[in-house]
């Protein structure tokens, strides 16, 4: 490869990823402008939040929920792997990034909030924080480059783990809150109330 190839290769990557960079800008510019909190309202930011049924969850860095976003990076990698085979590395993470963000944007309106709050068990879910939703974004960030990093049996093994230690610990996961947010299954719901 020479030189003026290597620079071309490198002007791309750098437009891919200045690219990526806008669309979480993107995301947290317009959850502010829906109002969304910036930080938790108990006005402070923790790394993680381990109880589930808090007024603190879904507010800071991390939570129960976290590896059901890093399971999306993982997803986001094979459908992007398959979508856009031979595409550079940064276009498909952005393709990844625009359809988290997406989810984020649709998870913090009120149709899905009153979604969870009717059909689910999170009945005080008001939102997430903005820090929050754009770290949900990050760990998807994550999950995806270790998925193009790791053998898919790996990635597989991790997000299966993923799955069965936050349905035994939390009674939710991935697998559960897609269940329960379009087909909502009463027996479901009270043995997840149940915790």
């Amino acid at each position: 490869m020479t030189v003026a190839e290597t620079q071309t290769r490198v002007r791309h990557q750098a437009f891919w990823f200045a690219t990526c960079l806008l669309v979480l800008l993107a995301q947290v510019v317009t959850e502010y402008l829906m109002g969304r909190t910036p930080i938790c309202t108990c006005g402070y930011v923790k790394l993680w939040e381990g109880v589930v049924n808090s007024s603190g969850n879904s507010q800071h860095l991390s939570d129960w929920y976290t590896p059901s976003h890093i399971i999306h990076g993982f997803i986001f990698y094979g459908v992007a792997h398959l979508v856009l085979r031979g595409k550079p590395f940064a276009a498909r993470l952005l393709l990844a990034l625009v359809i988290e963000s997406g989810w984020e944007l649709l998870e913090n309106s009120p149709i899905i909030i009153d979604r969870y709050r009717t059909a689910t068990i999170s009945l005080d879910y008001y939102g997430d924080s903005i820090i929050n939703s754009a770290m949900d974004t990050m760990f998807m960030v994550v999950g995806f480059v270790f998925a193009s990093r790791a053998p898919v049996a790996l990635t597989v093994a991790i997000a299966i783990f993923f799955e069965l230690l936050t349905g035994y610990l939390i009674r939710d996961n991935l697998t559960l809150n897609v269940l329960m947010l379009v087909w909502p299954i009463e027996a479901v719901k009270t043995w997840q109330s149940a915790i």
